[in-house]
């Protein structure tokens, strides 16, 4: 197989044409990944406004679900194709889709650009990073990949602050259409710059049956998940789904039934969607299962954290994003860091194992969280988490990038992402089911311990009883408007025990969640034990024996 085809052209641009095209790509990028977390603070507006508050959840997971399924599918047709086509349909088709979710006038039509939209934004996050290895050498991929964790950490930390601002001084329509000059910025540079590299005899090989098959695998188990960590109200009270339910388990069990098909149908496809090859590649399947169970710590941090400073600390939504900035500046600053010292080192072995044992230190300091846990002492056990999983977002890009072909770096960066994405998610369902499960046993022990009758303890014994206990706003106005009037006299003079109570059994709950992660960052960093550290290339060739000798090893 020849890989001169897919390279030469690209490297002979100018370095000022390279970072104008990098500098498209992180703008699109940023797109993408705002797209994630500024609905949620216009929700309740939006909610209100369609009428939608028995679908509001699909808002969000419309849109991480469309966009999880299509990755590799987008990473593959990219090899096949080159990047550029697929980058200016994502582009459009994000742009099209944002200003037709703006003009939305019922909760359907907005589930349904928003599922466009994720459509769109599937694409731009992985060929965005095989548009670097495109643009750059091995070697040099390293100052510019950290760029892109820094941009993630960007979007979550500015996110809420600018959908709040938008819906109240606008409407939360404009969410949707400022993302349109924006996004007509990178698409000029890249339509103007971005070179068109194909293979010629790609159209012949498009495995449409592995993409249907695909998308109905992760659809349903992702569903499924979702179901999982779905909260539905009975008698007031928080009530999740259990594994054994047909929406969770059924939906789970199917799933992984059609991803064994796909599994069959992908062993003799002529271009599967997902080359199994790829995964007898040391390097591959090291990079892809670390960053799988690294994901772990990282996605439930950064919901969970906010959780508390709303609940317990009494934060708004955007004072909560403000309040995790220490995460997400470690985030930052070791993601950009740790691609630097790879391109100026070509070691990351004992960098990426030290990362991640630093980040199971940071999440177990996080475990000791409390009602009571001054701030400063917080933010500092933050920065460390954040400074263990930035090296993550850049290294292990850089390994599998490394380590295959050109002409398969599309699928293979896309399968690394998508892979962080599943991660995330089932290790979003486990803590959520571990936080709903440790509060039915805090609640009721908390506020025994802070003198409240065993017999007025137990109407919160359901998590609350009637009330959203994890809601924003006063919790003791929520209280006591659930309080019978002739039981008032009886419940207030203990009612800031009560609330006191009730916010160290969050905090404890909370903190029991990051386990999770814990365990996922230690297995992460014995799977990168294994790692055989190879030099970068400097080239944008791969050498075939030295991949045979020191890759080619089945994992």
């Amino acid at each position: 197989m020849s890989y001169q085809a897919t390279d030469e052209p690209v490297v002979d641009l100018s370095p000022r044409a390279k970072l104008e095209i990098l500098g498209a790509i992180l703008l699109a990028l940023f797109l993408f990944a705002l797209d994630q977390t500024v609905v949620g603070t216009a929700l309740p507006r939006i909610i209100t406004d369609l009428h939608g508050n028995q679908l509001y959840t699909w808002a969000v997971t419309v849109y991480l679900l469309t966009a999880t399924i299509s990755g590799p599918i987008y990473g593959k047709l990219s090899d096949l194709f080159g990047r550029r086509p697929i980058v200016i349909f994502a582009v459009v088709l994000f742009l099209v889709s944002s200003v037709l979710a703006g003009l939305s006038q019922e909760m359907w039509q907005l589930i349904l650009f928003r599922g466009l939209q994720g459509l769109g934004g599937g694409a731009i996050f992985p060929v965005s990073l095989a548009v670097v290895a495109d643009l750059y050498t091995p070697a040099e991929r390293g100052k510019y990949l950290g760029l892109f964790g820094a941009v993630f950490g960007l979007s979550s930390l500015v996110g809420p602050a600018i959908g709040g601002v938008i819906t109240d001084t606008w409407s939360w329509h404009w969410i949707f259409f400022v993302n349109v000059p924006i996004g007509l910025i990178s698409l000029v540079i890249l339509w103007r710059l971005l070179p068109a590299i194909r293979r010629p005899e790609a159209a012949r090989h498009i495995d449409y049956v592995g993409a249907a098959v695909f998308a109905v695998a992760i659809g349903s188990f992702l569903i499924g998940l979702t179901n999982k960590t779905g909260i539905h109200l009975v008698n007031g009270a928080p009530v999740g789904n259990d594994w054994s339910d047909l929406p969770v388990g059924g939906l789970m069990a199917l799933g992984l039934l059609f991803a064994a098909v796909f599994v069959w149908v992908e062993s003799r496809a002529p271009e599967p969607i997902v080359p199994l090859g790829l995964f007898r590649m040391r390097a591959f399947t090291i990079s892809v299962v670390s960053m799988f169970m690294a994901a772990f710590g990282f996605f439930g941090a950064i919901i969970f954290l906010p959780q508390w400073f709303q609940t317990v600390a009494g934060a708004s939504a955007t004072e909560s994003g403000y309040n995790i900035l220490p995460l997400l500046a470690g985030l930052i600053v070791s993601a950009i860091a740790s691609g630097q010292i790879v391109a100026r080192t070509g070691r990351y072995k004992v960098l990426i194992f030290v990362s991640l044992v630093l980040l199971a230190g940071g999440l177990y300091l996080l475990t000791n969280l409390h009602a009571d846990t001054d701030r400063p002492v917080l933010w500092l056990w933050m920065l460390i988490t954040g400074i263990g999983i930035g090296p993550s977002f850049a290294v292990f890009t850089l390994v599998v990038q490394n380590s295959v072909p050109p002409d398969e770096i599309g699928v293979a960066t896309s399968s690394l992402t998508f892979f962080q994405q599943i991660g995330g998610t089932v290790g979003l369902t486990i803590s959520s089911t571990i936080l709903a499960s440790r509060l039915l046993t805090e609640i009721p022990a908390q506020l025994a311990k802070v003198g409240v009758p065993p017999e007025l303890a137990a109407g919160f014994a359901r998590v609350g009883g009637s009330v959203d206990i994890t809601g924003t706003g006063s919790l003791r106005d929520r209280i006591l408007a659930n309080v019978p009037a002739e039981a008032k006299a009886t419940v207030l003079p203990l009612i800031d025990n009560i609330i006191r109570g009730i916010h160290e059994a969050f905090s404890i709950a909370l903190a029991s969640t990051f386990w999770v992660g814990i365990i996922g960052a230690l297995i992460a960093s014995v799977f990168v034990l294994f790692l055989h550290e190879v030099p970068m290339r400097q080239t944008m060739h791969i050498e075939e024996p030295a991949r045979v000798s020191e890759e080619g090893s089945p994992a």
